[in-house]
């Protein structure tokens, strides 16, 4: 069995009048430790596959399997054990807590899990180190950025869930934060799924999924995959 299943996914929203069904019956295999890049237009159901991934959106129908752990019919405090125990989750717009510092940031994560990476490794990889003490409003967005990818890993999770991780970013900045991801995949085996518009991305992917319409209208492993480092048109 693959590290992520997912079997005939339906989500909607709403009732009568207002009924939308986002997902129509996904059907989705991940291995542990790939780099999968999510894409679609506006609407077309990406972001909610991926928050019942992450137990954060319930599915109408359909099985949702994350390290043959069983999402869907998962009580509240089940859901929030399981986002604890395996999830580390970065969106476009950093979420971090302005009122904290970045080393106080890192902190609320880190108390959550028994198993913790070390601090002072994490911040030095994410080049944080002359930060640690710095509100948010001191920092650029690269570095907010930064401290919220710090933030999500040092729970040591399995899986990094990323939802337009560069959509605030410039394109140097862009680059330096997806290298990064690329050494925390590499050193930690860190499975990856990343949500983006940013076409350039899927370039740097194992394998690339489209979504439209509500399904998956390409799953594909990439065979040309390019380093961070070298990505063109961010």
């Amino acid at each position: 069995m693959s590290f992520i299943e997912i079997k005939g996914l339906k989500k909607s929203y709403g009732s009568d009048d207002s009924f939308n069904m986002v997902l129509k019956g996904i059907d989705l295999s991940v291995e542990k430790g790939e780099i999968v890049v999510i894409q679609g237009s506006s609407g077309s159901g990406k972001s909610t596959l991926l928050n019942c991934i992450g137990g954060l959106e319930t599915a109408n129908r359909g099985a949702v399997s994350v390290g043959g752990v069983q999402l869907v019919g998962m009580k509240p405090g089940q859901l929030s054990r399981y986002r604890r125990d395996y999830l580390g989750f970065i969106f476009q717009f950093y979420n971090v807590i302005p009122n904290l510092t970045v080393r106080e940031n890192i902190q609320v994560c880190r108390y959550l899990t028994g198993d913790p990476l070390d601090m002072d490794e994490i911040v030095e990889v994410l080049g944080l180190t002359q930060q640690m003490n710095k509100f948010p409003n001191q920092l650029s967005g690269g570095q907010q950025q930064r401290c919220a990818i710090a933030r999500a890993l040092i729970k040591n999770p399995v899986m990094l869930l990323c939802d337009e991780p560069t959509g605030a970013l410039d394109s140097k900045t862009s680059k330096d934060i997806l290298v990064l991801m690329e050494k925390i995949n590499k050193q930690y085996g860190t499975t990856m799924l990343v949500v983006t518009h940013n076409n350039a991305i899927k370039d740097m992917a194992d394998r690339v999924v489209i979504v439209s319409d509500g399904l998956i209208s390409k799953n594909y492993a990439n065979d040309h995959r390019v380093a961070a480092s070298e990505l063109e048109g961010l």
